[in-house]
């Protein structure tokens, strides 16, 4: 429980629980989404993910699971991460398995849904193919909210894409579950914008070395892509699709961001270096190149009006970025959103996504190869799609969100 030496709330950790049932969750499962998937060394899957309560607010709670057969089945719920105070939550979290094998599982936490400051928080776990999984402390990172991996630069850097988020805390005590008391209100003691927090001795300090404030921006989520000429590419979540940005001093400066020639909607992506060299890019398809594209790869153009989260894709480049090949339609339906993946060690890549956050409640996986992605479609073995790795409740599941 809480100890009273915390004045501000969300400055105590939250509790790692391990769930027997249903019943031993912090809050009901009304609501779950927002996953991400890691692979540690014996090939095991780790999903991580938060819901509870009716939506993104305090009743939020972390939630992870583990397949130990490459993702065609997986353990329940072993493991949450839930705050004692009734409007703190967890939230928007982060598993990553880092270069010396340990477990990382990152995470938000905030007073209500976003109090000004929030804060990245991690576990971390040692032997993360142990039966048991043990857990470390919770310990702060920073302030802001990190929503995508880790890059791992050449020079064993780990850079963080952390985000202080662009809008004010809810000041109107008629929304319950969003209003932030001014003794709890922190807006203006982070500045906004797309961040870059560096370690440079293996995750055992960070700092702060950059932030780039983008227009048009919400939800940053930013990724950082080390190119081949020693660049560094940083992709950034827009209103109007994706914006990017360049750096050519190891990320302390950064070109003027511009929309990027990826055409995408207003929702999260996923990008990152293979075994093989090359690029993936999962990313939602827009109206416009399935109404009159026949390319292989997302061309450029504006985002035209009326896109929806649906047609998750994933797109090859070998030319660091430069242009996109095949196209492999992971998942057609409206309500699919926010990818994660990692890379077993065959080479085989995995992607999480969620479907319909609210009513049918299920967190996917998708297993194929990058020969799949060439061809669009799922032919080599041990691929296949909608794998579920974990559904809700299910007493509205079927209703249209």
């Amino acid at each position: 429980m809480l100890t009273e030496t915390f004045t501000d709330p969300a400055m105590a950790p939250a509790r790692t629980l391990r769930p027997e049932n249903e019943t031993m969750l912090p809050h009901p499962r009304n609501f779950q989404g927002i996953p991400g998937v890691a692979v540690t060394a014996g090939d095991h899957l780790h999903a991580v993910w938060y819901g509870g309560g009716s939506g993104e607010g305090p009743d939020n709670f972390t939630m992870l699971a583990r397949s130990r057969d490459g993702g065609l089945t997986w353990s329940g719920i072993h493991t949450v991460i839930f705050h004692d105070h009734p409007m703190v939550r967890t939230f928007d979290p982060v598993v990553w398995t880092a270069p010396d094998g340990v477990l990382w599982v990152f995470y938000a936490q905030a007073f209500q849904w976003w109090d000004g400051r929030a804060g990245v928080w991690a576990i971390t776990c040692c032997q993360p193919d142990a039966e048991t999984m043990e857990w470390s402390v919770p310990r702060r990172i920073a302030d802001g909210v990190m929503m995508n991996k880790p890059t791992v630069l050449r020079d064993g850097r780990w850079f963080l894409p952390v985000a202080g988020w662009s809008h004010a805390p809810c000041d109107d005590p008629g929304e319950p579950e969003r209003w932030v008391p001014k003794e709890f209100n922190h807006w203006g003691s982070v500045t906004p914008g797309s961040k870059v927090i560096v370690s440079m001795d293996g995750g055992v300090s960070f700092q702060e070395i950059s932030s780039l404030a983008v227009d048009n921006v919400c939800f940053d989520e930013h990724m950082l892509v080390e190119k081949r000429d020693g660049r560094l590419w940083m992709l950034i979540r827009g209103i109007d699709g994706i914006i990017e940005s360049f750096s050519r001093d190891g990320g302390k400066t950064w070109s003027p961001p511009a929309p990027s020639a990826i055409p995408h909607i207003d929702s999260r992506f996923f990008i990152r270096r293979l075994f093989s060299g090359r690029l993936l890019l999962i990313r939602h398809q827009t109206p416009a190149e399935r109404e009159g594209s026949d390319a292989g790869g997302p061309p450029a153009g504006e985002l035209p009006p009326g896109s929806v989260r649906a047609f998750l894709t994933a797109y090859l480049s070998e030319d660091d970025g430069e242009t996109w090949s095949g196209g492999l339609l992971l998942d057609e339906r409206k309500g699919v959103s926010y990818p994660d993946g990692d890379q077993l060690a065959d080479g085989r890549i995995v992607i999480t996504y969620d479907y319909k956050r609210r009513h049918e409640k299920i967190i996917y996986l998708a297993s194929f190869s990058e020969e799949d992605v060439f061809a669009g479609a799922c032919l080599s073995g041990g691929s296949g799609l909608r794998m579920v790795v974990n559904q809700g409740p299910t007493e509205t599941a079927g209703k249209m969100d």
